[in-house]
């Protein structure tokens, strides 16, 4: 132990810096050779998060992109949406008054089929009138006659228009 009581760190021995000096350029040479595995994988490190980052810039700069571009054709289906509604109650307004002039044409035309039967019917009913006026005329005719030739016909007369007028009351009921 006497050699620790000359041990100074001020004054260091020949056989102190010898050997650390060799366990330096040891670890110096170790360190140098693994060093280089070392550096190029933190250089790699570097690299892969500096392309990362310029990715993550380039998406960001896409998404602004793809955002506006998003902006833009919701503004353009916001424009074709009310366009279309446009159109729609355009269409809808043709096709109203379309139907509108289609009824009023048929509206004319029944009123006017209606209007002919109805002049029809009452043709129908006049000829009809007139032929039982006619029938009753030519009765009239042959009974006036057969009194005439026989005398006393206008009581014949009355009796026979009673007799048509109560006919016709029971064939009309």
């Amino acid at each position: 132990m006497t050699f620790l009581a000359d041990f100074s760190v001020m004054n260091p021995s020949f056989g102190l810096l010898f050997w650390t000096s060799v366990i330096f350029i040891f670890v110096w040479l170790f360190l140098g050779r693994y060093f280089g595995v070392i550096r190029d994988a933190l250089k790699t490190r570097e690299d892969s998060i500096d392309k990362a980052l310029h990715e993550a810039d380039l998406a960001r700069e896409e998404m602004k992109n793809l955002k506006s571009k998003h902006e833009d054709l919701e503004k353009q289906a916001r424009e074709d949406r009310l366009r279309i509604l446009k159109e729609a109650a355009d269409i809808k307004e043709d096709i109203l008054q379309k139907a509108k002039e289609e009824a009023g044409v048929r509206k004319r035309e029944m009123i006017a089929a209606a209007q002919e039967e109805i002049e029809n019917r009452r043709k129908e009913m006049e000829v009809d009138l007139y032929n039982e006026v006619g029938q009753i005329s030519i009765k009239l005719a042959g009974e006036v006659m057969k009194r005439e030739l026989q005398g006393n016909h206008e009581e014949f007369i009355g009796t026979k228009l009673k007799e048509f007028r109560e006919e016709e009351l029971t064939s009309n009921f």
